[in-house]
C-alpha cells in the first residue's frame, strides 16, 4: 500500500537525508539499478515541483538514465538497514546486481517506469525534463581541487550531469 504524501510537507526531511545519503534508483533495457547520492535539491521549476539528481559521467545508473529519462528517489523514513546505503555507495550495478545481492523489494510505481524500493519507502517518481553537464571551467578552484582532483578515483574529468526530475508522485509504501 502507498500513503500519499505532500511533498512540501516533507521536504525538511527528503533534504536532510540527502545529506546523508538515499538511494537514486533507474531502469533500462531490462535492467534496475540504485545507487546512493548524496547531492540533490528539491524546488520549483518551470511551475512543476522539481527534485535534481547529480550523476557522475562514470556511473552506470547515469547510462540508463541517459536511455530512460526516468527515475525513482528512494529515502529512509523510520528504521532501516544502513548497510544498503554503504553497498550502494560503493558497489557498480555494472559489477554486481544490487538487487539480488541485498534481497531489496522493487515496489511498482504509479507514474514513471521505474520502481521504488520499499526498504527506504519514502518514494519520489521523476520524470527528467532537463538535464545538464557541468561545465568544468564555471566550478571554482577549492571545489574543482576537493571533488574533481587531477588523480586518485575521482579523477579531474568525472564530472556530473544533473538531472532536473519533476516530481510526478511522491508517497511512502507501507
Amino acid at each position: 500500500m502507498k500513503r500519499k504524501i505532500e511533498l512540501w510537507d516533507e521536504a525538511g526531511h527528503i533534504l536532510s537525508s540527502v545529506g546523508k545519503g538515499v538511494l537514486l534508483t533507474a531502469a533500462a533495457d531490462g535492467k534496475v539499478n540504485t545507487m546512493t547520492i548524496g547531492w540533490g535539491t528539491l524546488g520549483i521549476e518551470w511551475s512543476k515541483p522539481i527534485f535534481i539528481a547529480f550523476v557522475r559521467e562514470s556511473r552506470y545508473t547515469k547510462e540508463l538514465l541517459d536511455k530512460n529519462p526516468e527515475f525513482t528517489v528512494n529515502i529512509p523514513y523510520g528504521e532501516y538497514d544502513k548497510s544498503i546505503l554503504g553497498i550502494c555507495g560503493t558497489r557498480s550495478g555494472r559489477d554486481m546486481d544490487k538487487i539480488k545481492e541485498l534481497g531489496l523489494t522493487l515496489e511498482p510505481s504509479e507514474t514513471v517506469s521505474v520502481p521504488g524500493i520499499r526498504e527506504l519507502p519514502l518514494t519520489l517518481e521523476c520524470k527528467v525534463i532537463y538535464k545538464q553537464e557541468q561545465d568544468e571551467h564555471a566550478i571554482n578552484e577549492e571545489n574543482t581541487q576537493h571533488y574533481y582532483p587531477k588523480e586518485g578515483p575521482q579523477q579531474k574529468g568525472d564530472y556530473h550531469t544533473a538531472y532536473y526530475g519533476q516530481v510526478t508522485a511522491a508517497y511512502i509504501i507501507e
